[in-house]
């Protein structure tokens, strides 16, 4: 037996300690300042319990019938045949680029750490490739000009649906993702403009 997912773990979670630190060192905040009792208990390791496709709810490759524009349906149907013939179709991650937004949301391997401060949500990704997705939660504007990275620019607000004093839900908004991009391992493509 390898111990390689315990070495992957443990420096997963060296990062994800590292990543607080920087927060806290950062914003010049302490660990307390964070009214803890309005947010969600978003604590702990989150991991994919369905299917990594695009419509979990579906099997994989062409039953997924994706909302696609005929240009992009066409992409799709000659990244299913190229898998089907060997080949590894429209998956960038098959040439080692990192999964970005919006597929890293699937949770791959390891799954998602999330840590809430005053002013930043951060979404610490293990496998593949050790991703950190940066909500910013502070009432920003977005930035006139952003260099697009994978996992892109977020911005979020947090929500009291019910109007009970406690968040419920981040709704986010993210721009200028890197390209080439895929939703899952099939090759659905994500719009070329990212």
């Amino acid at each position: 037996m390898s111990d390689q997912p315990r070495s992957v773990e443990r420096a997963n979670a060296f990062l994800g300690s590292i990543v607080l630190a920087a927060v806290l060192l950062a914003s010049g905040t302490s660990a307390w300042a964070l009214d803890e009792t309005r947010y969600p208990d978003w604590k702990g390791r989150w991991l994919r319990v369905s299917s990594g496709n695009y419509d979990p709810t579906k099997p994989p490759g062409l039953p997924q019938k994706p909302p696609l524009t005929p240009e992009y349906q066409a992409v799709f149907e000659a990244s299913v045949a190229d898998q089907a013939a060997g080949g590894q179709g429209n998956n960038p991650m098959a040439g080692c680029m990192p999964p970005g937004m919006p597929r890293m949301m699937i949770l791959y391997g390891l799954g998602v750490e999330i840590l809430v401060t005053p002013s930043t949500t951060y979404m610490v990704f293990g496998e593949p490739m050790g991703q950190l997705r940066r909500i910013y939660t502070n009432g920003r504007d977005w930035p006139v000009k952003v260099k697009p990275t994978f996992s892109g620019y977020s911005i979020g607000q947090w929500v009291d649906e019910d109007r009970d004093g406690r968040y419920d839900a981040l709704a986010v908004e993210t721009r200028t993702i890197r390209g080439p991009r895929s939703y899952d391992s099939s090759g659905m493509p994500f719009h070329r403009d990212s």
